[in-house]
C-alpha cells in the first residue's frame, strides 16, 4: 500500500502514555486478546453491542479527559493509522459533498489496555471499535500484532481495512442507520436482531470497499497483493471462522458480523462499485 508521504489526519489522539486514557480498567495481555476475539466480538464491534458490553448494560456516560495529545512524529505505526484516517476523510468528504451533504470527521483514539469512552470503559480485548455516542474510533495498536501473528492476516492493507471498517460505522451513524438499529433493540427477537447486526456489519465492510475504490481512483494507493490482504482478513474474522477457531460449533443464528464469505463479498461489492447505494445490505435478499 502506497501511504508514506501522504497527508496525515489531525484527528488522532494518543492516550498511550497513560496520562490521558481516562480509564482505570484492567490491562489485558495479547494472549487474552486472542481468546476474547475468538470468543466474542472481534473487530468491527456492533455499536449497540459496544454500548452494552463496555458500560455493563448501563446508559452511555459523558467522558472528560486531558487535552488531546498528538502521536510522536517518529512513530511509524501511528503515522500509518493517521495517514489511512486522512484518506478516509478525503474520500467520505467527497462522497457526502456529491450527495449534497457534509461529512463530519470522526476522531481516532490510540490507547493501551483500556480507556474511557462515552460508551463506557473500552478494553483492548474488544478489538478496534467505534463509539457512536462520542463519534470516535478506538484502537489498541497491539491488535495489529494479533491480526498478523495470531490470526494469520498480515499486511498494511489488511490493517487499513480495519480502520476503514470502523469509519464505515461512523458513516452509518451520520446517515442515521445506527439510530434505526438501536430502536430495534428489544422490539425483535435475539435471533432477528443478530440478523440485523450482521447486515450492519456487512454494510460497514462494503463501506470499507467504497473507500478503497475511491482512494485507488484518486491516489492509486493499491499495490500488488493489497486486495488479497484485505480479503484474507475478511475471511479470518468471519463469525464461522472465529467459531471454528474457538473450537466450537458453527451456529449461524448466533452470527453478529457475518460469515467469512459474506464479509469478503460485501467488501468486494464496495471495492468494485464505489457506490454507497450498492451497500444497502438491509434490502438485499442475498447476503
Amino acid at each position: 500500500m502506497k501511504w508514506e508521504g501522504n497527508r496525515q489526519s489531525d484527528n488522532v489522539e494518543d492516550r498511550r502514555s497513560g496520562g490521558s486514557g481516562g480509564g482505570g480498567g484492567r490491562k489485558i495481555g495479547i494472549g487474552s486478546v486472542v481468546i476474547a476475539l475468538v470468543a466474542s466480538y472481534f473487530f468491527g464491534v456492533n455499536p449497540m453491542t459496544v454500548l452494552n458490553i463496555l458500560s455493563g448494560g448501563e446508559p452511555a456516560t459523558q467522558v472528560s479527559s486531558a487535552p488531546a495529545q498528538r502521536p510522536p512524529a517518529d512513530d511509524r505505526m501511528a503515522s500509518f493509522v493517521s495517514t489511512v484516517l486522512a484518506d478516509t476523510e478525503d474520500v467520505w468528504k467527497q462522497v457526502f459533498t456529491q450527495a449534497g451533504g457534509t461529512y463530519q470527521e470522526p476522531k481516532l483514539i490510540l490507547f493501551r489496555g483500556s480507556t474511557a469512552t462515552a460508551c463506557g470503559q473500552g478494553q483492548a480485548a474488544m478489538g478496534p471499535f467505534y463509539c457512536p455516542a462520542d463519534r470516535k474510533v478506538y484502537i489498541d495498536l497491539g491488535f495489529y500484532e494479533t491480526l498478523q501473528n495470531r490470526l494469520g492476516a498480515p499486511g498494511d492493507f489488511a490493517q487499513a481495512y480495519v480502520i476503514a471498517h470502523e469509519v464505515g460505522h461512523h458513516v452509518q451513524n451520520l446517515l442515521g442507520i445506527t439510530d434505526k438499529m438501536d430502536q430495534m433493540r428489544g422490539q425483535v427477537s435475539e435471533v432477528a436482531y443478530n440478523g440485523l447486526s450482521v447486515r450492519l456489519e456487512l454494510q460497514a465492510d462494503c463501506f470499507a470497499g467504497v473507500w478503497a475504490n475511491h482512494a485507488q481512483a484518486s491516489r492509486q494507493l493499491l499495490e500488488a497483493g493489497d486486495v488479497e490482504e484485505a480479503m484474507n482478513a475478511a475471511a479470518k474474522i468471519g463469525d464461522d471462522a472465529l467459531q471454528r477457531a474457538g473450537g466450537g460449533q458453527v451456529v449461524p443464528d448466533s452470527f453478529t458480523h457475518g460469515s467469512s464469505a459474506q464479509r469478503q463479498r460485501w467488501f468486494d461489492i464496495g471495492l468494485q462499485n464505489g457506490s454507497v447505494k450498492r451497500c444497502d445490505t438491509f434490502s438485499a435478499r442475498q447476503l
